[in-house]
C-alpha cells in the first residue's frame, strides 16, 4: 500500500508537470530615453540614466508576463521631441522593422514624441510590426483602444505645451530686441557686443563711414569694390 501511495503521488507530480500552464512567450522590450537639452548630461548619473532605471525596473516587474529586457541602449540626449530626426530613435525604428522588438518602453509619453502627427506615424509603424508602446509612469499601452485614446489626449497637451513654450521664447526675443538688446550672433561691422548691447567700435566705425562716403561719391557698389580690392 505504501508503494502504491508513493507511486500515486509521483504520478500526480508528473501529471502536474505535463498539464501545467504553458510558459508565456518572451516579449522583447526596448527602453527609449530622451532629454531635450544637453544640461546635466555630463554628470555620472543624469536624466537619461534615471529614465532608464525606472523603465528597466518596470520591465523586471513584468517578468511573469514574459517581458525580457534587450541589452541595446536607445538614448537621445540634447534632442527635441518635436523632430523625428534622432539617431537613437531612428535606430529603434529600424530594429522594429527588422522584427527585433515587441514592446517599446518609455518613462513618459513625450519622451518618444511631442508631435501628434509623428505619434500617428509611429503608432502605424508599431501596428504593422506587432509592437506595443508602454509608458511606465502613466501606465498606458497602445494595444488597447482606451490606451490609444488616452495617449492621444496626453500628446495633444504635450504638443500644446511645446507650442506655448515656443511662443514664449519668440515673445521674449522680440521684447529684448525692442529694448535694444543684442540677441546673439556676430555683431555688424562697427559695433561690439557688450552685456547684450551693441556698442560703437570707433575704429571700425571709421571704416564704415568711409565706405558709405565713397559709395555716395561713386554711386556704384561694383566700382566701390574694385577701388577697395
Amino acid at each position: 500500500m505504501a508503494n502504491l501511495a508513493s507511486a500515486t503521488k509521483s504520478s500526480r507530480r508528473d501529471t502536474n508537470r505535463t498539464s501545467g500552464k504553458p510558459s508565456k512567450p518572451k516579449l522583447r522590450c526596448a527602453v527609449y530615453t530622451r532629454k531635450s537639452s544637453d544640461e546635466g548630461l555630463e554628470q555620472s548619473f543624469n536624466s537619461l540614466h534615471a529614465q532608464r532605471d525606472a523603465c528597466e525596473a518596470y520591465v523586471a516587474s513584468q517578468k511573469h508576463e514574459g517581458w525580457v529586457l534587450l541589452s541595446g541602449a536607445y538614448d537621445d540626449g540634447g534632442l527635441s521631441g518635436g523632430s523625428m530626426e534622432r539617431p537613437a530613435l531612428l535606430r529603434l525604428l529600424d530594429d522594429i522593422r527588422s522584427g527585433l522588438i515587441d514592446i517599446v518602453v518609455v518613462y513618459k509619453v513625450d519622451r518618444l514624441t511631442r508631435s501628434l502627427a509623428d505619434f500617428a506615424k509611429l503608432t502605424e509603424l508599431f501596428d504593422q510590426h506587432g509592437t506595443s508602446f508602454v509608458s511606465v509612469t502613466q501606465h498606458f499601452n497602445t494595444s488597447t483602444s482606451m490606451g490609444r485614446l488616452t495617449l492621444n489626449v496626453l500628446l495633444s497637451f504635450a504638443q500644446f505645451e511645446r507650442e506655448v513654450a515656443g511662443e514664449r521664447i519668440r515673445d521674449k526675443i522680440a521684447l529684448s530686441k525692442r529694448r535694444g538688446m543684442w540677441m546673439g550672433g556676430l555683431p555688424p561691422l562697427g559695433y561690439d557686443s557688450v552685456d547684450k548691447k551693441l556698442i560703437v567700435n570707433e575704429r571700425e566705425a571709421e571704416t564704415v563711414r568711409y565706405i558709405y562716403e565713397q559709395y555716395l561719391n561713386i554711386g556704384s557698389i561694383a566700382e566701390l569694390k574694385q577701388t577697395r580690392a
